[in-house]
């Protein structure tokens, strides 16, 4: 009777896709007029969906929690997703709520927007702040795990996976600013280099000793770590392209 009453779907995707393609799936499938998800550990209180469900009936399209406390998490990784918002926020051209995470209810025209998108590997947090319509916050305190050990590890075994490449497809997927801050950290090499050029040949007409092989080689260092940052940045959007055109599916069931 229950099964009649409250029909459950289980998908199973053939392989790990990563969280992100995992809910984008759970989105595919869904139906009714809103949808909540959130992850499984229970640290995040089922309790608390009748509030989400009130703030819709008032008319929001998305509900986010916000985490105004975090049980039994250490001071380093509170540090770290701490600053990994306010980064976020600072580059990108959306407004991420602080301490929101994957907890959340989205309306059906909300739903709708998000599967229509063909982001290949998308930030979905920020997608559901990118989408607009009417967003609520609801507090709550978050539980301490009852029971294992958490997979997410802010260094996982690869740079592709976990917290980290969220963090990297929040600031790249809404944002082209940090290729403009290779533009900006070049502008002030070449400042530095002019201002090196100047006191080299003062101290030459002085009669001083011009920097020697120390000061190249600080030279060399300084200007080879902008390229190589500057590099790195681009190489981050270049492969962000290159998942793109592979036209791959975000995951298979």
């Amino acid at each position: 009777e229950l099964q009649k009453k409250y029909p459950i779907t289980i998908v199973n995707l053939s392989r790990k896709f990563g969280i992100g393609s995992g809910i984008l799936a759970g989105f595919a499938t869904a139906k009714g007029d809103a949808l909540i998800y959130m992850d499984s550990d229970l640290q995040d209180p089922p309790e608390l969906i009748p509030n989400l469900i009130s703030k819709f009936e008032e008319g929001a399209d998305v509900i986010h929690t916000k985490r105004t406390k975090r049980l039994g998490e250490g001071i380093f990784k509170m540090s770290m997703t701490n600053i990994a918002y306010r980064l976020i926020n600072l580059t990108s051209n959306i407004s991420l709520p602080s301490q929101a995470g994957d907890f959340k209810l989205l309306s059906r025209r909300a739903i709708q927007h998000i599967n229509n998108l063909k982001e290949y590997n998308p930030y979905v947090r920020g997608l559901t702040v990118w989408i607009g319509f009417k967003q609520e916050t609801v507090d709550y305190v978050r539980n301490k795990r009852s029971g294992g050990k958490t997979k997410q590890k802010f260094f996982s075994g690869s740079l592709l996976a976990g917290p980290w490449a969220e963090f990297i497809r929040g600031v790249t997927g809404f944002s082209t600013g940090p290729l403009f801050f290779g533009i900006f950290v070049g502008i002030l090499a070449i400042i530095f280099s002019f201002i090196l050029i100047v006191y080299a040949l003062i101290d030459k007409y002085y009669g001083n000793a011009v920097l020697g092989t120390t000061g190249v080689l600080i030279a060399i260092s300084f200007f080879s770590g902008i390229i190589l940052s500057t590099m790195g940045i681009i190489g981050v959007y270049i492969a962000r392209i290159y998942e793109q055109i592979q036209g791959r599916p975000r995951y298979i069931i």
